[in-house]
């Protein structure tokens, strides 16, 4: 099992890299854990196909900073909110992972945080097609995971996959995973 309070205490000290704002436009997502049955679950959702962005896509909870957000923290938890029908009271966040730049503009700041057993969501259908919940040391297993060079605007790329059941996470959410797994390795 996860040890949250070590894992938070990391998150709070590790070296995270940053990244300038620049041009990009801010946005924050959560890594939604919990525990159901003695096992760490980690929540995805599926896009909507009808998004300009990520259309059927993979992703964590998350979307671009609103004006009225007090952080992207707040940004993070107001969009699972909306996404989820997860109240931001029930979400403690734990800390925060590396910066990442996405190819459609954004700069994405990851935030884990715990939610409780989501038994009873309510999606916004127009933003979420689905969900599912996959168990954390799932992940561990290398067989479930590859990197692929893509090219994107003339420029190679590393681009992470992780096949769960008939599931593909890949692109950003994956790089966001993969980063995951590695900072909280010690901590199962």
């Amino acid at each position: 099992m996860l040890d949250r309070d070590r894992l938070a205490s990391h998150l709070q000290t590790f070296p995270r890299q940053t990244i300038p704002l620049d041009t990009l436009r801010p946005a924050a997502v959560l890594l939604p854990l919990y525990r159901r049955d003695d096992r760490d679950y980690l929540l995805f959702t599926e896009r909507t196909a009808h998004l300009q962005h990520h259309a059927g896509e993979i992703s964590f909870p998350g979307g671009g900073h609103d004006a009225e957000d007090a952080s992207l923290s707040a940004t993070a938890l107001r969009e699972t909110e909306e996404e989820l029908g997860i109240s931001r009271a029930q979400i403690e966040v734990l800390g925060r992972l590396d910066d990442f730049y996405s190819i459609h503009g954004y700069h994405v700041v990851p935030f884990v945080g715990t939610i409780p057993v989501p038994d009873n969501l309510q999606l916004d259908p127009f933003e979420i097609a689905a969900i599912f919940e996959a168990p954390l040391d799932y992940f561990r297993d290398p067989s479930v995971h590859r990197v692929e060079d893509w090219r994107h605007r003339g420029r190679t790329h590393l681009v992470d996959f992780y096949q769960f059941e008939q599931h593909v996470i890949w692109g950003l959410t994956a790089a966001i995973l993969r980063q995951f797994l590695e900072e909280t390795a010690a901590f199962l």
